[in-house]
């Protein structure tokens, strides 16, 4: 007897906490409804397009790609496309791939809004723009373009111990991986797209950098030495850890050991 009275007690206060904590989450619920509806009074809402499916960088935008879904308009406003945009945005490239509802914002988008003018409005917030020299072999033949990814690899004259330079002091580094071309001499990707052409000849590529990276980048043009640009895929945005830097003495011990990975890659295809 006593056994089932602690039993019917047991699931008494099961019961009970069961239903004070529906009652709990019902409460924060509606805080949470209360402060949305209070956003959306306040900020409003917007019709903004979004992805309807899943897509890779570098495809051409259809209208079937696209759809119009609401959202509050905080933080959407002046970046997110919209209902009225949608023509904007058909037959343009994506920069990189997205998820299947993911906002489309005019970053996403190659050359940016048509209806802003000026570099400085492609640069994103908290980011530089830093132009080097690079031109010629050292952008790829002139083939690096408004929108691609680069990596930035130097090769400098480091001095010794002794503060003179010798031949054995030289080194290659890469500095810095995946970089945005913001543009390439005075083109811009809004300018190459009216002219729908490679800019041939150009003397400096406009990179986009943080703070930081920029000071790198002024200070290693400085050095004695050469900045090359290596051309990613649109799809790679891979990251190499560790890279080692390249002297004379690491040519020689493992130019071979290198070569045969590269014919072991090769052969796995």
């Amino acid at each position: 007897m006593k056994r089932k009275i602690v039993l019917v007690v047991s699931l008494a206060f099961g019961l009970l906490a069961a239903v004070l904590t529906r009652l709990y989450v019902s409460a924060k619920e509606g805080e949470v409804q209360a402060q949305k509806d209070a956003l959306l009074r306040r900020y409003g809402t917007m019709d903004v397009l979004v992805f309807a499916k899943e897509l890779p960088g570098g495809t051409v935008l259809a209208a079937e790609d696209l759809v119009v879904r609401r959202a509050p308009a905080l933080g959407l406003r002046g970046q997110a496309l919209t209902r009225d945009n949608l023509q904007d945005a058909v037959g343009r490239r994506i920069l990189l791939g997205h998820a299947a509802g993911d906002v489309l914002f005019w970053s996403d988008i190659e050359g940016g809004d048509p209806s802003v003018k000026g570099l400085a409005a492609d640069i994103k917030p908290k980011m530089r723009a830093v132009s080097i020299n690079c031109s010629g072999a050292a952008s790829v033949s002139g083939m690096v373009r408004p929108n691609d990814h680069v990596d930035v690899i130097g090769t400098f004259v480091f001095p010794g111990e002794d503060g003179k330079i010798r031949n054995g002091d030289i080194e290659t580094r890469t500095i810095l991986q995946n970089v945005l071309v913001l543009a390439t001499g005075q083109t811009t990707a809004k300018s190459q797209r009216d002219s729908d052409g490679l800019e041939r000849g150009y003397a400096t590529v406009t990179l986009e950098v943080s703070p930081r990276e920029a000071e790198m980048l002024v200070f290693a043009e400085q050095m004695k030495g050469r900045l090359v640009l290596a051309l990613r895929s649109r799809n790679d945005t891979s990251y190499e850890r560790e890279l080692p830097k390249i002297d004379f003495e690491k040519v020689k011990t493992e130019l071979e050991s290198l070569n045969a990975e590269r014919q072991r890659r090769i052969g796995g295809r």
